[in-house]
């Protein structure tokens, strides 16, 4: 398995695994907030789509409406993402639709190229720049959150237990770098 196939099956790899722990998350005995249980499903659906969209095509050649449907599923996700003020949400999934269209105009020219699932064409290099920089803060941004603060240890006792982090962020972290290494192949 050479570089750019072995990169996108660990992309899918992340994004299903990410997918899979969402939306077990999203049942209602998971999480018993309704706000956070639509967060987790709109977040393992978006994991799922973008493990679809990470297959190598070199492996898994998509049929050539895919990037269309990929473009209505996730400029859909992002409508809802805006109008339910998630602007995380709102900027991967446009970032998807983004990513599709790329994927478009390389099925329209010289073919599907093989890296994980999208076409070599190139996009707009100042978008891809500019989401490339807002993944990768967020990716460094949301790993910090993840660092557990020091346990405060009681005089003459022993330490507390430091709480650990919530799969959840862990996953949006995930997600990120995920996004960013999609971003890399535009």
């Amino acid at each position: 398995m050479h570089g750019p196939t072995m990169v996108g099956w660990l992309l899918v790899a992340l994004c299903a695994a990410a997918s899979g722990y969402c939306l077990l998350r999203s049942r209602a005995g998971a999480e018993r907030d309704p706000a956070r249980r639509g967060q987790a499903r709109g977040e393992g659906l978006m994991a799922l789509g973008m493990a679809a969209m990470a297959l190598p095509a070199a492996v898994v050649p998509l049929p050539g409406w895919s990037a269309w449907a990929f473009v209505a599923a996730f400029g859909a996700t992002g409508l809802w993402a805006l109008a339910a003020r998630h602007r995380h949400h709102a900027v991967g999934s446009l970032a998807m639709v983004y990513m599709a269209l790329v994927m478009t105009t390389a099925q329209a020219g010289a073919g599907h190229a093989d890296h994980a699932g999208h076409g070599g064409a190139g996009g707009i290099p100042v978008l891809t720049g500019l989401l490339l920089a807002y993944f990768a803060v967020h990716a460094v941004a949301s790993g910090i959150r993840l660092i557990p603060a020091p346990a405060a240890v009681p005089a003459g006792g022993p330490p507390g237990a430091v709480p650990r982090p919530e799969l959840l962020s862990a996953c949006r972290t995930a997600m990120s770098v995920g996004m960013f290494t999609m971003l890399l192949t535009v």
